[in-house]
């Protein structure tokens, strides 16, 4: 079996003895330091993959406790109090922007001091703008409540945003479809809206029934699309590629649903569970908002996550874009389910203690002109349009539209999004995709980050995206202080995680992206003797200092038809035939569950501040995601998860999974994800072992493929007695039980 890891509590005892035994060694980039030991030496005890046999104590060393360059350190900024979230937009003087508390704690930053001042100013001008003119950001961003559908007293107000068009009706299944008893109006802003006064004493728009602005754009045609504000769009199951309607979303009282559990305190640490509500049943088919919240939420919480993050949440029309080519912003897809449907799914989970984020797409706008935001671009100018016009507004990759950011009601639009997402849903955060296309007008395309500061600092940098992102984050905290915001970035951009107040974009993490991409290499075109746990250790601890990473193996990239999952790049074919525990264990079978728990632990523990796993990979699922589309038949044969696998006893499948509760548990007891004490104290390429302390416990990995260890030598920081608290090895995790554990911690 390969190298399995030993953890182990650190239980201080009162004395210490002396100590003969040879030096220890630890060197980075930055300093060296040196110490001793008291324990059993090291000792190859037979050539086949093992754990090691460990037992530290009665350790001294010679130096301070020392912590990675990545943790957090107390630092004396000046930072001025105009800079706090209160009055951010009093800042007013030269002095007073020149004074950014990011430049101060990373002195790289120095020469682009100008770029900082340059976006901090557009960011204050943009929010004293909007304390003139709205109320402030806050109330800037509850747009829902004047566009869109809205009752006002005994009567139903729509209104639209649409400069450009020359006439412009409401139509629906409440006229016919007939808007010329329904024109509206057009205000000095571009704002069409009319006014429909209830009858009867019931309202002139049935709940639930299908509506269309149909509008008089430039060219003298009228077209018809969904409402940009729209709450809920569907589309005829039993026509194929059907446009999608408009839905008139304002259910009876007693038919709304109404929140009973309050949103869960935001953790020390998220360990996130990311799901597509859509896939995640074990049948061919759609699952619904519903089922997931009876079926899978209470698999996550037993395995002792405490986020999940829901994918593929705002309406698409095209299913296998996996939710990220978005037509319809407010709207939640109606492939599985209404909005109470959803409402109940976040209010269930709640009740569990468990926080939803939602992967919220402001990145970029599908394409569709039938069904999506871009029906309403007909040809004018940027100011007139939600996206950039020519090359700007088009991401060639992607075949999507690009926002226009530095657009007043684009700004309104968008911003109104994340805050109806809070308080309409009861989202406690967001993860935000596409980040890297945002912040550069390149959008990252053939764009190899090396990491030098010239890279994110120029003007290939989008400076309208950082405003608005800035703008974006101080508002959900604003709404909600205990949100969790994570941004999906490649590039690395310093400050994309620190405080608006210093000057930074505001995230509270990154995605550690380029950790998953490591380990695919490895897998794909490396063999075993061939791994490097430098390089290994090298790339966990690659992220910046005092700006929080979501550290992950695989994620939902990971997994899509093209490509692999993990289990299934360790154990390929034989997953078909050698999971069954009624047989002897094939040495493929043996080698990748090992190194599947590894992996994702060993990422968990070291790669950063919050961890990630993708739905079905923490029991190892097999084969790849493919959604319905021509190339397979419109098959959904692969667009579901196989949780037969891991619930059947005599499958090895339980193993992988009885081991991901056991690591999550492990933080939620001990917190060392949220621990800035972080001390890699050894990485041996001969013996390929890794070694670290975080928090209260040290590490000990072996991906040796032969070598197993007894008496290995490490060091501590903490002088004391330390017991096993989970080994890799144990027989509950389907290893060989070569490990004592008379004195572990029953998890």
């Amino acid at each position: 079996m390969f190298g399995s890891l030993s953890l182990l509590l650190q239980a201080p005892v009162s004395g210490s003895a002396s100590l003969s035994s040879p030096s220890f060694y630890w060197k980075n980039s930055k300093r060296a330091v040196g110490g001793t030991c008291d324990s059993l030496k090291l000792k190859p005890v037979r050539q086949t993959f093992g754990p090691i046999r460990l037992t530290v104590h009665n350790c001294k060393w010679s130096f301070p406790a020392i912590t990675s360059s990545i943790s957090e350190k107390k630092q004396n900024r000046a930072v001025p109090t105009v800079l706090t979230d209160d009055n951010l937009a009093m800042m007013t003087t030269e002095e007073e922007i020149d004074n950014i508390g990011l430049l101060s704690s990373d002195s790289g930053l120095q020469p682009f001091k100008d770029h900082f001042r340059y976006r901090m100013r557009k960011y204050l001008d943009q929010r004293k703008l909007l304390e003139k003119h709205e109320g402030g950001l806050k109330q800037f961003a509850q747009g829902y409540l004047k566009f869109g559908f809205n009752r006002e007293g005994s009567s139903i107000v729509y209104r639209e945003w649409a400069p450009s068009a020359g006439e412009a009706q409401l139509i629906g299944d409440f006229n016919g479809w007939d808007g010329s008893n329904h024109k509206m109006e057009k205000n000095e802003f571009g704002v069409w809206s009319i006014t429909l006064p209830d009858s009867g004493g019931n309202p002139a728009i049935p709940h639930n029934s299908r509506v269309k602005f149909r509008f008089k754009h430039g060219g003298g045609s009228w077209v018809d699309r969904i409402p940009a504000w729209i709450q809920y769009a569907t589309v005829d199951p039993a026509r194929f590629g059907a446009p999608y309607d408009g839905v008139f979303w304002d259910p009876p009282a007693p038919e709304r649903y109404q929140f009973k559990h309050p949103q869960p305190p935001r953790p020390t640490a998220p360990r996130i569970y990311e799901a597509h509500v859509g896939m995640s049943g074990s049948e061919p088919r759609v699952s619904t908002y519903r089922e997931f919240a009876d079926d899978v939420l209470p698999r996550i919480k037993a395995n002792n996550y405490n986020t999940v993050q829901l994918m593929a949440v705002m309406e698409h029309s095209y299913y296998a874009s996996f939710g990220y080519h978005i037509t319809n912003f407010f709207a939640v897809s109606s492939r599985s389910g209404t909005p109470e449907d959803l409402k109940y799914l976040i209010d269930k989970a709640h009740s569990l203690g468990l926080r939803v984020l939602m992967d919220v797409v402001h990145s970029h706008a599908s394409n569709n002109v039938t069904d999506g935001l871009n029906g309403f671009d007909v040809g004018q100018s940027s100011q007139e349009s939600y996206f950039h016009t020519g090359e700007r507004g088009y991401h060639k990759l992607w075949d999507s539209r690009l926002f226009n950011y530095s657009n007043w009601e684009v700004l309104r639009f968008l911003l109104s999004n994340l805050r109806w997402w809070l308080e309409e849903f009861k989202f406690d955060g967001f993860r935000f995709d596409g980040v890297t296309s945002m912040l550069y007008h390149h959008h990252g395309i053939n764009m190899a980050f090396s990491g030098q500061y010239k890279e994110y600092f120029s003007e290939a940098t989008d400076v309208d995206a950082v405003v608005y992102l800035m703008l974006a984050n101080c508002l959900i905290h604003d709404v909600l202080p205990d949100a969790t915001v994570i941004a999906e970035d490649v590039s690395g951009m310093p400050g994309l995680g620190r405080p608006v107040s210093e000057g930074g974009i505001g995230f509270d993490y990154r995605l550690a992206m380029g950790i998953p991409d490591k380990w695919i290499d490895y897998l794909k075109n490396k063999t075993d003797e061939e791994w490097s746990v430098n390089e290994i250790a090298g790339n966990l601890t690659n992220r910046r200092y005092a700006e929080k990473c979501v550290a992950y193996a695989e994620s939902h990239d990971q997994s899509i038809v093209g490509d692999k999952t993990m289990a299934f790049l360790l154990m390929d074919q034989e997953m078909y035939s050698g999971m069954s525990c009624l047989g002897d264990t094939s040495p493929k079978i043996e080698r990748g569950i090992a190194l599947h728990k590894m992996i994702h632990f060993l990422t968990m523990a070291l790669g950063g501040e919050g961890y990630l796993n993708f739905m079905g990979n923490e029991f190892g699922h097999p084969e790849w995601i493919d959604f319905p589309r021509e190339g397979n038949g419109w098959s959904y044969e692969k667009c579901r998860r196989q949780w037969n696998l891991v619930d059947m006893e005599h499958l090895r499948y339980k193993y992988m999974n009885a081991f991901d509760s056991a690591m999550n548990k492990l933080d939620e007891i001990f917190s060392f994800l949220a621990s800035t004490k972080q001390i890699v104290s050894s990485v041996d390429e001969e013996d390929k072992v890794i070694v670290f302390e975080r928090g209260d416990l040290v590490f000990v990995f072996n991906f040796h493929p032969e070598n197993t260890y007894e008496g290995y030598k490490i060091g501590c920081d903490l002088p004391g007695k330390y017991r096993v608290a989970l080994d890799s090895d144990a027989w509950e995790f389907g290893g060989h039980g070569r490990v004592r554990t008379s004195s572990s911690i029953t998890l």
